[in-house]
């Protein structure tokens, strides 16, 4: 039985969740920022006269893709970023709702200005 034992603490040591360096998080920032205003850059600089011809419609889709995954994953980081790192332990709807709202302050912040 106590290898049982020894064998379950290795595998909880083994599997405890590790916190990415700080760096890391900055550069992912830093690059899903630079995602988003690329798309915004290429829909912005789009002429609705040259979308009548479909070979043209896939530089518009990817940027309207990858802007919307890239700014959506800002929003989450962000917003997992401003998140206590031990939460308290209360209702689950306050939870949500906290959550929802800094989602929405942080989409607000993101995507305000354009």
């Amino acid at each position: 039985m106590t290898g049982t034992a020894d064998f379950e603490g290795l595998l909880r040591q083994a599997l405890s969740p590790v916190e990415p360096p700080a760096h890391l998080t900055d550069r992912l920032e830093q690059r899903l920022q630079s995602i988003t205003e690329m798309a915004a850059e290429e829909l912005d600089a789009l002429e609705l006269s040259a979308m009548r011809d479909p070979r043209n419609w896939v530089r518009p889709a990817a940027a309207v893709v990858l802007g919307t995954g890239a700014g959506a994953a800002l929003v989450v980081l962000r917003a997992r970023r401003r998140a206590p790192q031990a939460p308290q332990i209360g209702s689950a709807g306050s939870t949500v709702g906290k959550a929802l709202r800094d989602v929405e302050a942080q989409t607000r912040r993101l995507f305000g200005s354009r």
